[in-house]
Parts: structure tokens; sequence; C-alpha cells
């Protein structure tokens, strides 16, 4: 039996009574509770996150490994290099930060995903990550193109660690170049890993990988440790983290096929 959270005096258990790998539900902590951004900050903070489907209690998850994204190992490959190019290069494109964050998280509910029934992003989730962002600590990065947003992705920032949480695209690669964008902001501002929570073979195929729960643990105190970042704003000054010149031509880093 897992712990429920009857209410807000209910801390969330040690992530080491998180069900086991093999089990019926791994990674499974507790359920119950509210998405308050007190909860959802204390989840955080201990490398925990909600996930759940319409109909369900709140269920809080650590799984055990942990897929992350350690930004200095971002995959870029040719195809994606060129693109990326090409984009900023096209008047019209651009990436913001936040200027649209509920379409994002919106379109990041809507859009069907190959292999999923549904969405984990319930209604109940959505208001609770647009109050959290009002507060300042989720943010989203956006592909615009023409004056449209095109893709992206939205996460949550404490301290110098970033939770990625989900992406987007209604055009090809267009929330790849919103994660690339990602890596290049955290780059700039010392954030060494990007949680993703679990393994999917789109982020492997970009470099993410797995940790044990101890290490990515280990990991997430000390960027909890920095602090936060002052200001969420995308310059095109930052695609020089990937060897792509936002003026003129392109360094040359291809990194892959």
């Amino acid at each position: 039996m897992i712990p429920w959270l009857r209410g807000p005096e209910d801390a969330l258990p040690d992530t080491r009574r998180a069900l086991p790998p093999g089990s019926e539900a791994p990674g499974l902590l507790a359920a119950g509770g509210e998405l308050t951004p007190q909860r959802l900050r204390e989840a955080y903070s201990k490398g925990v996150f909600p996930w759940y489907s319409e109909g369900q209690p709140v269920l809080w998850w650590s799984p055990d490994p942990r897929m992350v994204l350690l930004v200095d190992e971002f995959r870029l490959k040719r195809s994606l290099r060129k693109t990326i190019a090409k984009f900023i290069h096209t008047p019209g494109n651009e990436v913001r930060i936040d200027s649209a964050f509920r379409q994002v998280i919106t379109a990041c509910a809507g859009t069907p995903r190959e292999g999923q029934d549904g969405t984990w992003i319930v209604p109940e989730m959505v208001e609770a990550y647009v109050a959290w962002h009002k507060l300042g600590t989720v943010h989203s990065v956006e592909t615009w193109m023409g004056g449209e947003l095109v893709g992206g992705l939205y996460g949550v920032s404490l301290g110098r660690m970033v939770f990625g949480e989900s992406m987007f695209s209604h055009r090809t690669d267009a929330s790849k170049i919103a994660l690339a964008a990602l890596v290049c902001f955290c780059r700039e501002h010392g954030v060494a890993m990007i949680d993703c929570q679990q393994r999917t073979g789109h982020l492997a195929s970009l470099g993410g990988r797995e940790l044990p729960r101890a290490e990515f643990e280990q990991r997430l105190t000390r960027g909890l440790g920095e602090p936060p970042i002052g200001e969420w704003t995308y310059d095109p000054s930052l695609w020089r983290h990937l060897g792509i010149s936002a003026g003129g031509a392109d360094a040359e880093q291809d990194t892959g096929p």
C-alpha cells in the first residue's frame, strides 16, 4: 500500500518508499492531496512529480532510474543543426519565453501522441501549472514561425534546476527547436541537468539518459542549492552555445548524422 495524503499537513514520504522496478506501478510514491503551488514546490524539491489520468486521484511518482538530459550531452545532429540555422535566419521566426504559457500547456495537453490514449495533463493540472507560472516558477519555451506558435515546451525551474514537463509540435522539428533553445539557455545560466522524468526514445536520441535515483537526487540537491535564474528571456545570441551564429554563417559543429 502507498501512503494517502489527506491534507497539506501530510508530507510526501521518503522517495525510497516508492514502488520498486518490476512492481505493478514502479516509481509510485503516494496518492491524494491537491496540486497547490506549495505542494508542487515540496514535490519537485524532492524529485517527485504528479502524473495521473482523468478520474484518478493525484498520483505522485519518483521513478528509479530517472531520465535526464545533461545539457553538455545534448546531441545536436547535423539535420537538426541545419533546421535551426534555417529557422533563425528566416524573418518572422523566433524563440520566445513565457509569451503564451497557457497556449503551450493547452497544446501539450491536446496534441495526440503515439502510444498514448488521452492525456495526463488533465484540466486540474493545467490550472495548477498556470497558477504556478504566474508565481514565476513554471516557464514555456516557444517556437514561433511567421507570428504563429508552432511548437514549444514547458517546465519547472527551482534554483539552477530545470524539470521538463511536456512538449508539442505542430510543424516538423518545432519542439526540437524549443528544446535546443532551452539547452542553450541552461548552458548560459549554469544549469547542468534537465529532468525528463521517464525514458522515451525521442529523448534518448537527443542525448538523454537514465540515472539511478540516488545519483539524480544528489545532482538535484546541488542544483537546488544554487541561486535561481533571475530573468527568463531568450536572446538569439544564445544559439552560440550550439555553435550556431544568429547573425551570419554558422560555426561548424556537427555532432551527429
